[in-house]
């Protein structure tokens, strides 16, 4: 487990928000092994153990960041596209790419009980997963569009899975805009990476949702973009637009975040993030935070 400096500062945005975090400045970095590669969704157990999934294979790694090493595997499906976890209780939920949701109920007993809900969530391919604890639900994060319409195209959204009917919300409890975020970081003087086409469809920012998560603190909703190597903060009650106002956006440090595909909270509001190796190696962040 290696520890690093980590700076003082609170780097403050044009706008005015405090973030709690320097993002340029892990407080830990770990390397994690092969097999965890592909690494795409984790989320805190306890003090030193995180539950984490992997892109290709049905398959529960519970990683002790003390010893450094996976001490436990909980096979829950076969082979598939999973892309993130989160945890209600005793139980782990893993969700599938295409929106199919997996409970391992009871994951840390010897023999695991597997539920499997259909979401029917409307987008094609879907990453974020975290658990709204002030609300009782999941919450599902859609990478690709919501709508097949040509002038929707740059809709993105979260929905809700209500635990008590096991059954998916109809209508998105945030609903995000591409645009209005390309528009907030010209107006906060946030330089983008793509280019614009001049079509108004926010090409400069492609928001494909990778991994979602509330802090426990705030409430506030993080979302990041790996694709864009990216990390913006929405506020935590949704307008009535249908969209948490943003708060704020920070291209974060590629030498630092490969492809940020994972992030969960500590209770005290130390965060987690994970990189999927690509053409580096799998790595697991850990930055304090400093209110």
């Amino acid at each position: 487990m290696l520890f690093l400096n980590c700076s003082s500062e609170t780097p403050v945005d044009q706008s005015g928000y405090n973030v709690q975090y320097d993002f340029n400045a892990p407080a830990m970095r770990i390397t994690l092994p092969k097999i965890l590669n592909e690494i795409s969704g984790q989320i805190i157990l306890d003090s030193v153990t995180i539950a984490c999934v992997q892109d290709e294979q049905g398959t529960i790694f519970i990683y002790d960041m003390k010893k450094e090493e996976i001490v436990q595997q909980i096979d829950f499906a076969g082979d598939g596209d999973y892309e993130e976890i989160c945890a209600v209780g005793a139980d782990l939920f893993v969700l599938r790419s295409d929106g199919i949701l997996f409970q391992v109920i009871d994951y840390a007993s010897a023999s695991p009980q597997i539920e499997t809900y259909a979401t029917g969530i409307p987008a094609d391919n879907n990453e974020g997963l975290c658990y709204d604890s002030l609300n009782n639900r999941l919450l599902i994060a859609c990478k690709s569009n919501i709508s097949d319409e040509k002038d929707e195209k740059g809709l993105r959204g979260i929905y809700a899975f209500d635990l008590v009917t096991k059954s998916l919300e109809a209508d998105p409890v945030y609903e995000f805009n591409v645009e209005d975020l390309v528009n907030f970081a010209d107006q906060h003087d946030i330089d983008l990476p793509g280019k614009d086409k001049g079509d108004g469809s926010g090409s400069r920012l492609k928001f494909r949702i990778s991994s979602i998560g509330i802090h426990p603190v705030t409430h506030e909703l993080y979302v990041l973009s790996a694709t864009d190597h990216a990390l913006f903060i929405f506020a935590p009650s949704p307008t009535e637009s249908g969209g948490g106002e943003t708060l704020y956006m920070e291209m974060l440090d590629k030498k630092i975040f490969n492809k940020a595909e994972g992030i969960s909270f500590y209770k005290n509001g130390d965060v987690l993030i994970t990189n999927e190796a690509q053409d580096k190696k799998p790595t697991l962040l850990l930055f304090a935070y400093k209110k």
